[in-house]
């Protein structure tokens, strides 16, 4: 195969041909060579190797850094037969640093897909998924296509080994290093200074959950992040508060419930909405976290030793 442009060429063969090298480690049974601007691929699995250099070449002429982590993980795609320049062409929007933001695997573009076609959507998986991060995102897009008025980002403030009653200040201060992470996101993707000014008009309004009590939420877009630290009670609060002209986005992961007694709110929750329209579970998994690669081999390990342990119960 021709590769056309000598600068797409040295993107995708790496310094030092360090990204050729991942490639052969990746297929062992495919020799590669590289002369000039060709490529030459011989063996069982030359039509996947063909198909990840043809993807490579559309990711790096539309802009995308090629390192070595976005590499593996497009190399995962390829082995499982999807389409990386299908996915992470959605662009969503541009934060304030001039980076795009948009879904960098399957199922964070399924996730995508679904807040834009649902009323409400939940997005189960473990950290580093992206869960909160993109649906911020959207939630400013909307905010800015003046789609909804307002954005609600709040969080159950669960006590995880910290008591509350010891934090100094009133209640928003002794909660706030709760919604720190909602913080995060908005001025990564806004500037810290429109934060503020869109905080102190109540365009955004980062509130505990509790606060969420005796509400009707209309043209908002709201995100309940943490919700596997919710009660069963306060999931039913808070589903109850939407309004007219609202997108509403939940975001947790049922391995890391903190709640007393393990009475998660997030847990069977989607068996008790089957059949509801508007509505939608997306699952995320191993293969969807986007943060060092030594969290997804994290994630797998303990996914691992929850099989085995639940293999054991049932013997």
């Amino acid at each position: 195969m021709i590769v056309p442009k000598n600068q797409t060429m040295l993107a995708i063969l790496g310094m030092n041909d360090e990204h050729l090298r991942a490639v052969q480690s990746a297929f062992p049974d495919v020799a590669i060579t590289a002369r000039g601007n060709e490529i030459a691929i011989v063996g069982s699995e030359a039509p996947s190797v063909a198909k990840l250099f043809e993807e490579l070449i559309v990711l790096v002429e539309n802009g995308e850094l090629l390192e070595k982590y976005n590499l593996a993980r497009t190399i995962d795609m390829i082995k499982a037969n999807e389409v990386p320049s299908d996915i992470v062409n959605l662009e969503l929007l541009r934060s304030a640093r001039g980076k795009a933001v948009k879904p960098k695997t399957l199922g964070q573009r399924r996730y995508v897909e679904a807040i834009a076609n649902n009323v409400i959507t939940f997005g189960i998986g473990p950290a580093g998924t992206g869960k909160s991060y993109l649906a911020v995102a959207l939630a400013v897009q909307a905010l800015q296509q003046k789609s909804v008025s307002r954005i609600i980002l709040t969080r159950p403030a669960v006590e995880a080994g910290e008591r509350l009653g010891f934090l100094p200040g009133d209640l928003m201060a002794k909660v706030d290093p709760y919604l720190r992470p909602l913080y995060d996101a908005l001025y990564d993707i806004l500037e810290p200074e429109v934060t503020q000014r869109l905080l102190e008009r109540g365009t955004i309004e980062v509130a505990p959950l509790a606060f969420m009590r005796g509400r009707t939420l209309n043209s908002s877009f709201i995100i309940l992040d943490e919700a596997q630290n919710t009660t069963p009670e306060q999931m039913k609060m808070f589903l109850t508060r939407i309004g007219f002209g609202s997108k509403v986005v939940v975001t947790g992961d049922t391995t890391q419930i903190d709640v007393p007694n393990g009475r998660s709110g997030l847990v069977g929750l989607e068996e008790t909405l089957s059949g509801v329209d508007d509505l939608a579970f997306v699952h995320l998994g191993s293969r969807d976290v986007v943060r060092h690669p030594i969290v997804s081999a994290i994630v797998k390990a303990y996914d691992g030793a929850a099989d085995e342990r639940s293999r054991e119960r049932n013997l």
